[in-house]
């Protein structure tokens, strides 16, 4: 999502794209994932990641 696209025009187009008989749940899980994707992106562009191998150690350490 790009910053020229205000966020009630994405809220919108997103829900326009949906089938008719929707429910408030599918919606609602439409918009967090968007808005998930949105955080991310932000994360990436501040530089706010990590590397794969990192992500792979953290990952483990919590199954292990």
């Amino acid at each position: 999502m790009t910053a020229d696209i205000t966020v009630k025009y994405q809220v919108l187009k997103a829900v326009e794209q949906m089938p008719q008989d929707v429910t408030f749940e599918e919606v609602m899980e439409r918009l967090y994932f968007l808005y998930k994707v949105d955080q991310g992106l932000k994360q990436v562009e501040t530089g706010n990641t990590i590397s794969h191998a990192e992500a792979t150690k953290q990952i483990t350490a919590i199954f292990r």
